[in-house]
């Protein structure tokens, strides 16, 4: 299988992932660029990509490095401007975050709550909490020990309890 084979069935495979887990990331509804710049990078870097990890936890570390050097290049820290999610789909044909909470006030809250976290919590509630990749998926896109994940995202619902009075389940996607 060539390369351009390999990139667009994980394109075909993850790509919706990718593009949930940047707006989950960035706060904003439009990553479509930083979606095709993973991508390419992805495309661009095969040779490096050793399968030792999924191709999807890899493609989520290049994601986030993408969404950082974005941050960097505007100047802005990622969540400064928390935008929330617009309630139209524009054309989208699956479920995506924007129908997910849309009307749903407590998930608003919550996800308001998590952008309140530092960056290594929020990091991690993230990953583990919505995207559900196990702890040593996680620890391979943030470039953590499988410990400092447990710790990091043991500490991170701790806060987001504190801060919303309980109600938050320590298994991953069960974050409610």
């Amino acid at each position: 299988m060539s390369r351009k084979e390999i990139i667009s069935e994980w394109f075909r495979q993850y790509s919706h992932d990718v593009y949930n887990f940047l707006i989950y990331y960035t706060g904003k509804r439009d990553v479509e660029d930083l979606v095709q710049e993973t991508f390419i990078k992805a495309l661009k870097g095969l040779e490096r990509f050793n399968y030792n990890s999924s191709p999807k936890t890899w493609l989520f570390t290049i994601a986030r490095n993408q969404a950082i050097d974005e941050a960097r290049k505007k100047k802005n820290r990622i969540w400064d401007k928390i935008s929330r999610l617009d309630k139209s789909n524009e054309g989208m044909d699956r479920e995506t975050p924007e129908t997910i909470f849309e009307g749903n006030e407590q998930a608003q809250e919550l996800l308001a709550a998590i952008h309140g976290l530092k960056q290594n919590y929020r990091d991690v509630v993230i990953l583990r909490g919505i995207k559900e990749l196990s702890v040593s998926e996680t620890a391979a896109v943030l470039g953590w020990t499988e410990d400092m994940v447990r710790s990091n995202y043991h500490r991170a619902l701790k806060a987001l309890r504190k801060e919303k009075g309980g109600g938050l389940d320590e298994q991953p996607g069960r974050i409610s």
